[in-house]
């Protein structure tokens, strides 16, 4: 297990930005692969994005080109910058570590978990 702090979220008009941190705590063994998930009320986690350290970046079709993801090794921080947010990016965010080498977007491929930040989009 991995144990993973988020912050960075809050509520903006469509249009805005925000950046999303995810922290990873040291561990003996560090995960592999990261994503970010959002999730609205009574509906399962979807994948926004997941990256490998070297690899690819898997990005789901609705945020490519508006939601790069960097990192700060020295800091164990994952970012997520949320550009031009749309009122259909509102939703619980949380970030997922996992050890398999291929980053999906899959969230029963993610067995750790943070206790998410909230996205809010409106006018």
């Amino acid at each position: 297990q991995v144990r993973l702090v988020e912050s960075g979220g809050g509520s903006v008009q469509p249009g805005g930005s925000l950046r999303l941190s995810c922290t990873a705590s040291k561990s003996t063994a560090n995960p592999v692969s990261l994503a970010w998930f959002g999730q609205l009320a009574g509906k399962e986690r979807e994948g926004v994005a997941g990256f490998r350290g070297g690899g690819p970046t898997n990005y789901a079709d609705s945020v490519k080109g508006r939601f790069p993801i960097s990192r700060d090794n020295a800091k164990d921080t994952r970012y997520l910058q949320m550009d031009n947010l749309k009122p259909a990016d509102t939703a619980m965010y949380y970030c997922a570590a996992s050890f398999a080498w291929t980053p999906t977007l899959n969230p029963r491929d993610y067995g750790s978990w943070g206790q998410g930040t909230q996205v809010t989009v409106s006018s």
